[in-house]
């Protein structure tokens, strides 16, 4: 097994356009890595490099102690599961995945062995004389995992293995996969677009945007401490609520005011010296949807963080409602509880968290404070 080093990566393509700048990165052993983004943000890029598929421009790729810029992908111990799973339509299941294992020359009984271990813990032993056509989604899935788990590589990459799949299959085998993480203790690392995949599998994501790497971390400090607002608007659905504002002083205390509104901030926030430049100044505040509410008991809390506003729409998601409103002209949503009786129209009263607001830098966006 070994983890993966990135130093200085780039990808350039002729005509002057850069997929990816600057990718510095250490993939531990046996993690779970994901790279997340909107399309075009390099992120297949940065794993097809992985792969062998696309030359490095500038930099060192590392598998373990092993500098792999030059060598073929077929020699890298590598495996990867594409999107569109890339089974052989004339192959049983069985042959699908020894077909890697037979061009390696490997023995019959050690191919019959890798290939009935894999399918065991996949659960797809009774589909290996199956053809691809008599497959499901689900058991495509499967089958492409089994055949790169057969080959015992140093590294999984995957690349949007699950967005072919339906809403309830995906998130069947989102568990799947992490459980599978867990047996066979390889690295992974994993591309996808969607945030509640990077969210519920990863032990750490990479968020990408334009081929530069805007933060690494865990999913919860990712969520919980973004570094910037195209972070914080990333993850999370729905996304961060942003509202611009002005960070005003009266006397002892400091407000975020917006329109006609003035909401208090905690003392421990009021007195960090982060914020001491930022006073008088415009701002971009950001507050997630979990965190404005409109129960009572928050509005009796905290009466000097409340705004009053018309109710634009509702959505019932089932477990929760999400509230839309228009607060200055700028539109937030609120998460609150299905039983909520508020409707479009509606005059309500919405309390704000104030202990979990971010403050952002409104030129460079960056976050001054969570």
């Amino acid at each position: 097994m070994a983890g993966l080093s990135f130093r200085h990566i780039y990808k350039k393509y002729p005509g002057g356009v850069t997929a990816v700048s600057d990718f510095c990165l250490e993939i531990k052993d046996k993690e779970f890595l994901i790279l997340v983004g909107p399309s075009g943000c390099g992120k297949t890029t940065t794993l097809r490099m992985i792969a062998g598929l696309e030359e490095i421009t500038e930099g060192e790729l590392f598998i373990g102690d092993r500098l792999i810029n030059d060598i073929a992908p077929k020699d890298r111990d590598i495996a990867m599961v594409f999107q569109n799973y890339a089974l052989y339509p004339h192959m049983t299941v069985y042959d699908n995945m020894a077909f890697g294992l037979k061009l390696r020359k490997t023995p019959k009984e050690e191919i019959k062995r890798r290939v009935e271990e894999a399918a065991r813990i996949l659960d797809i032993t009774h589909l290996l004389e199956r053809r691809p056509k008599a497959l499901s989604g689900g058991q495509k899935q499967r089958v492409a995992l089994g055949r790169a788990i057969v080959r015992e590589p140093k590294v999984f990459l995957l690349d949007e293995p699950l967005s072919n799949l339906d809403a309830k299959l995906r998130a069947a085998m989102r568990t799947e996969l992490t459980k599978l993480h867990k047996k066979i203790g390889t690295t992974f690392v994993y591309v996808t677009h969607d945030q509640v995949e990077a969210m519920t599998m990863a032990t750490r994501i990479v968020v990408m945007k334009d081929g530069l790497i805007q933060q690494v971390d865990t999913p919860q400090n990712l969520y919980d401490f973004p570094t910037n607002i195209f972070v914080a608007g990333f993850i999370g659905t729905p996304q961060m609520n942003f509202i611009n504002s002005t960070l005003e002083k009266k006397g002892d205390d400091v407000y975020i005011t917006f329109g006609e509104h003035s909401l208090k901030m905690p003392k421990e926030k009021a007195t960090n010296p982060a914020l001491a430049d930022y006073i008088g100044k415009d701002v971009i505040i950001g507050v997630r949807p979990e965190c404005i509410h409109e129960e009572q008991r928050f509005i009796d809390e905290a009466p000097d963080a409340v705004v009053e506003t018309e109710v634009d729409i509702t959505e019932l998601m089932g477990a929760e409602i999400h509230l839309y409103a228009t607060v200055d002209e700028q539109v937030i949503v609120a998460r609150v509880s299905s039983h909520s009786k508020s409707r479009a129209g509606d005059m309500v009263k919405l309390a704000f968290d104030m202990d979990r607001v971010h403050i952002f830098d409104k030129d460079t966006e960056r976050c001054v404070l969570h």
